[in-house]
């Protein structure tokens, strides 16, 4: 980053900007979200700059899913949702970061993921997808490491 860039997430890690910190490790840091789906919704943060956590070093994934795992875990016992449903973003701002959020029937989130998994289910574009050949395509494809012609 330069000197002329910004990000929220690295003034948070070096403690410059305010955050409410819910567990961390030496590699990254879970804080609660500003713009909570629900009660309990954090951010797990790498502690280095890294826009993509596939970008990560193995030493940093292991450290980002260990504390999502733990986090995950403590929102089970406390909070009772039905599930934490976790995703990776990194387009809004450019540092990774994993959204936990804990889930419940029928609220939002759930909402908009059933409505997501009826929109997979049903273009005729995303049916072709299921065809065993082109399954079988996409499987040589990620294999390989090669992308297709």
């Amino acid at each position: 980053m330069t000197e002329k860039s910004s990000c929220i997430f690295c003034d948070i890690v070096a403690g410059k900007a305010e955050a409410y910190k819910v567990f961390e490790d030496d590699k990254s840091l879970c804080i609660l979200d500003i713009n909570p789906w629900t009660r309990g919704h954090c951010l797990v943060i790498s502690k280095r700059h890294v826009p993509w956590w596939h970008d990560l070093e193995e030493d940093e994934v292991t450290s980002l899913f260990r504390v999502a795992r733990t986090v995950a875990r403590k929102m089970m016992k406390t909070l009772s949702p039905e599930f934490v449903c976790m995703y990776a973003r990194g387009r809004r701002i450019p540092h990774t970061h994993v959204f936990l959020i804990p889930t419940h029937k029928d609220d939002a989130l759930d909402r908009f993921f059933n409505a997501l998994e009826r929109f997979q289910e049903s273009p005729p574009n995303l049916m072709r997808l299921r065809d065993k050949e082109q399954m079988r395509e996409a499987m040589d494809i990620l294999q390989r490491g090669q992308p297709s012609d």
